[in-house]
């Protein structure tokens, strides 16, 4: 539409908000099929002023220029921002969107699911792999690196079900942590358009979670020998996995032996093996960057 305004008056910041106001205000006045006459019926501003607002001549008040938003039945900050406004029906949506339960914000996101996954997945990273991989150490440090928050999703659930994990699961059991881990998932994918998530290596055995997941998030694979995976968990004071278990290890090397199918649908891998904090932090930073992971997060 072409602009009634003289581009010599728009020379002030001043001058291009009463522009953008004049342009606005016609745009939704006519997309709404509302003759000038009868806007200034229904908002109560003379037809003079309303030409002239639509022309940018004079400064209209703020108490005026509230009626005419409420006439056309759009936000007065929709007639003022500076990227074009949504359209109302858009926002009204926007608004039953944030006001419904979880499950149907899900739904509504795999309904509209854009052709690009990257898009879907913005600016959000999570690390997978087995206990003891570095997941959440290189987690934490990635994070303070890129000035982007970290999260462990077993220290959300812990928050939210305001207990320790290990009462968690002598409370829920097995069935019922899967069901708050899977919640724990979707509420940081609402809440984080840019976060790195380190999750428990037994997220990938639930199907409709770990697709939630590979959808919602760009994904990377921390992965180390099983050797190394029993080491630093003992290292972290947890002698649980070898105790009155010789075949400890040999249980360790089934588990990553099936779930590396799974593990191995993630983006990127970083391998851990023989590896310093610092070196595994660097090639983590580099996958990132090269991935453009957090392109799509700004």
């Amino acid at each position: 539409m072409r602009s009634l305004i003289d581009p010599a008056k728009v020379s002030d910041p001043g001058a291009e908000l009463i522009n953008r106001l004049a342009t606005r205000v016609a745009e939704v006045r006519k997309k709404r099929g509302l003759p000038r006459r009868v806007l200034s019926e229904m908002s109560g501003v003379s037809p003079r002023y309303l030409a002239q607002l639509e022309a940018g001549e004079g400064n209209i008040s703020v108490m005026l220029l509230q009626r005419v938003a409420e006439a056309l039945d759009v936000r007065i900050e929709a007639l003022l921002a500076e990227e074009v406004p949504l359209d109302h029906d858009v926002q009204r949506m926007a608004v039953l969107f944030r006001q419904a339960p979880l499950e149907i914000q899900h739904q509504v996101r795999r309904l509209l699911a854009p052709q690009n996954p990257a898009m879907m997945r913005a600016g959000r990273i999570c690390l997978i792999g087995l206990r003891g991989a570095g997941k959440s150490t290189l987690g934490r440090m990635a994070g303070e690196a890129l000035g982007i928050p970290f999260v462990e999703l077993n220290r959300d659930i812990e928050e939210h079900a305001d207990m320790p994990l290990a009462e968690v699961m002598a409370f829920y059991g097995d069935t019922g942590y899967r069901r708050l881990e899977a919640e724990a998932l979707e509420r940081i994918s609402v809440k984080y358009d840019r976060v790195i998530l380190a999750v428990a290596g037994g997220i990938v055995a639930e199907e409709k979670t770990y697709t939630h997941l590979l959808e919602r998030f760009h994904t990377v694979w921390i992965r180390t020998s099983a050797p190394e995976h029993m080491q630093r968990v003992r290292a972290q004071g947890d002698h649980r996995p070898m105790q009155g278990n010789p075949a400890a290890m040999a249980h360790l090397r089934e588990l990553l032996k099936a779930r590396t199918p799974l593990y191995a649908q993630a983006e990127a891998q970083v391998n851990t093996a023989n590896k310093t904090v610092q070196s595994s932090l660097n090639n983590l930073l580099a996958v990132i960057a090269n991935k453009r992971f957090l392109d799509s997060g700004t």
